[in-house]
């Protein structure tokens, strides 16, 4: 039998023989993390904190939903590095990131459909940043590899 092709690059592998991570799964998380960041952000700049995050989140619901929603991507940038250790938690990690984010789009929806006619304009790019986000998640062939087993990627 004839080995498989090899489907990557060599330099989309790290020294230990893993498939890198691409770059744009990086911005998917920081996507679904906004909350967590903007919240961050918030605790660093005490004074103004409480006014950016009324800014972003007028709604308190909103802010802690989207708390919730980002949690599945906080947790994916510490679960990442030490994928290799939990290998069956990481490969059901790209499910709960893909409802995570379908939840999200749900919660834009709806967030739309409630304020009718005086959407704000970042409302829509979020619906569509995170349908792309969406699709590269589960779409990408180089992102579901890095998401399944070494055995069975082989």
């Amino acid at each position: 039998m004839k080995p498989p092709p090899h489907r990557f690059s060599p330099d989309d592998y790290d020294h230990h023989g893993a498939l890198r991570l691409p770059l744009w799964f990086w911005g998917v998380l920081v996507l679904l993390a906004r909350t967590w960041i903007l919240f961050v952000m918030a605790g660093a700049s005490r004074q103004q904190g409480e006014g950016l995050l009324q800014l972003f989140y007028p709604d308190t619901q909103r802010f802690w939903y989207g708390i919730m929603l980002g949690l599945p991507a906080a947790l994916a940038f510490l679960l990442a590095p030490r994928r290799h250790q939990w290998p069956r938690l990481w490969r059901a990690w790209r499910w709960v990131l893909s409802v995570s984010l379908l939840a999200a789009l749900g919660g834009s929806f709806f967030s739309l459909w409630q304020q009718a006619d005086n959407q704000p304009p970042l409302d829509a790019v979020l619906i569509l940043l995170d349908a792309l986000a969406l699709a590269y998640l589960l779409l990408n062939q180089r992102l579901k590899a890095c998401f399944t087993l070494q055995d069975e990627a082989g």
